[in-house]
């Protein structure tokens, strides 16, 4: 049986420390979009993401926040920033030596997400 992405990244544990770099490093160092999370709880937000992007990448679904769309409304998001935060996390993975086949398969995963995402 083929190991999901989630088993193959570490699991909880790896996702996490990507999660936290993600942010840390890349996205809140990041003018482009660093301002949509001026007013955000970050301990809740990397915990939230963790959960989404474990689950993202076939493991156990844990995440019980709000849909995507629901997320996302009233942030008039384009496209010029989830490409950012998709190159982010693309970074996010690299930093941690994941190969970029299994990088590109993750995010054919969040690129399923653009339309809930966009516009909202």
């Amino acid at each position: 049986m083929e190991q999901t992405l989630y088993e193959k990244f570490g699991k909880e544990d790896a996702i996490s420390k990507v999660v936290d770099y993600f942010y840390s490093e890349l996205v809140l160092k990041d003018e482009t979009v660093n301002h949509f999370f001026e007013h955000t709880d970050m301990e809740k937000q990397r915990k939230h993401q963790a959960k989404f992007l474990s689950f993202a990448l076939g493991g156990p679904n844990q995440y019980t926040g709000k849909s995507m769309a629901k997320a996302h409304e009233g942030m008039n998001l384009q496209p010029e920033h989830f490409n950012a935060i998709a190159n982010h996390l693309h970074d996010a993975l690299a930093h941690f030596g994941v190969s970029e086949s299994d990088i590109n398969q993750a995010l054919t995963k969040v690129a399923s997400l653009k339309d809930d995402i966009l516009y909202k």
